[in-house]
């Protein structure tokens, strides 16, 4: 680790000043920031941590059936706060270890946009709505490839807004070590069709399968999905598995997702 200022306001408003004239980054759980630190991948000069702002935690559902989930709120919260939406309940109660669950933010995981987290799928395939401290910014404007986001240096995420689906499943294939996802598919039916988001298999990131949608919105089961397949062209290929085996993976957990839904 290298030496660093660090600040930890008490009011959002204190944050968006900590935040202005100095290379600060903002710090949710640090699951990722702090790896990230200490292999220099980013060497602010201030941390912002956003931990102790009360106003930024808890979950609460709207009139209009949106569920909203401050930024500061852990996964292990979200694990046990989140009624009427099971699929993302289950999702956070699946990331990583207790460790993890418990210090990791949902602002946090969508902030840095790991390309194998499991938040992108969620908010995405929920066309969930990022609030920040100056806007609103849809699922599907907000993620930029691999670690990108449409935030700008000093802008923090408030609130994630989720609307609830009639039904919704989310299915990842673990790498053991990390408990990431190699491939994760969070698929949610909406009355006016489906949406169905892949992370952990692309190069680009979190990403919504269309031809899945298509079909799914048409005929929402799992032998729909027969037939219908991603090319390998374009997927990450590592030590973990091969481009193809990951397009394959996402067909197979999609159909699964569905099935679970």
């Amino acid at each position: 680790m290298y030496a660093f200022d660090i600040e930890r306001p008490a009011t959002i408003a204190d944050a968006i000043a900590a935040m202005k004239g100095e290379d600060a980054q903002a710090l949710g759980g640090g699951q990722t920031l702090i790896p990230t630190l200490k292999q220099r991948l980013a060497m602010p000069s201030k941390l912002v941590s956003l931990s102790g702002i009360e106003e930024m935690r808890g979950i609460c559902r709207e009139d209009e059936g949106r569920i909203c989930i401050g930024a500061s709120t852990t996964h292990t919260e979200v694990a046990a706060g989140v009624e009427g939406y099971a699929a993302l309940a289950s999702l956070a109660a699946n990331i990583g270890d207790p460790a993890v669950r418990n210090r990791g933010t949902i602002g946090g995981s969508l902030a840095n946009n790991d390309p194998s987290a499991c938040y992108p799928a969620a908010a995405l395939g929920s066309g969930a709505t990022v609030v920040t401290d100056r806007r609103e910014i849809a699922a599907d404007d907000f993620f930029d490839g691999l670690f990108g986001t449409a935030l700008e240096e000093d802008e923090i995420i408030i609130e994630v807004r989720f609307p609830v689906p009639e039904k919704a499943g989310y299915i990842k294939f673990e790498q053991p070590a990390s408990r990431f996802a190699l491939v994760g598919v969070f698929v949610a039916k909406f009355a006016d069709g489906v949406r169905v988001a892949v992370t952990g298999a692309s190069e680009e990131g979190v990403f919504r399968w269309s031809e899945a949608e298509a079909v799914l919105s048409s005929n929402f089961a799992a032998d729909a999905l027969d037939g219908v397949a991603l090319p390998g062209s374009g997927m990450i290929s590592d030590l973990h598995g091969s481009g193809d085996y990951r397009a394959h993976l996402v067909g197979v957990l999609t159909r699964r997702a569905v099935s679970a839904a």
